[in-house]
């Protein structure tokens, strides 16, 4: 599937934060703040999804 620059803007920006809130929880594991940033990762990669879907509805290059 050929997608837009917008596409890959919107894919880069949600994967950069989930990989953050991933490498967070991983450098302190066990603690409260590590748990809440990986159930953060799992709701970030669902709107991730939601965008993307809403954004391929949407536009003429990538529809």
């Amino acid at each position: 599937m050929k997608t837009c620059e917008r596409f890959a803007r919107i894919k880069f920006g949600y994967e950069q934060d989930i990989y953050f809130l991933h490498s967070y929880a991983e450098r302190n594991p066990g603690t409260a703040p590590a748990k809440t940033s990986v159930k953060n990762a799992f709701t970030v990669k669902r709107s991730m999804a939601r965008a993307l879907n809403r954004h391929v509805d949407r536009c003429l290059q990538c529809g």
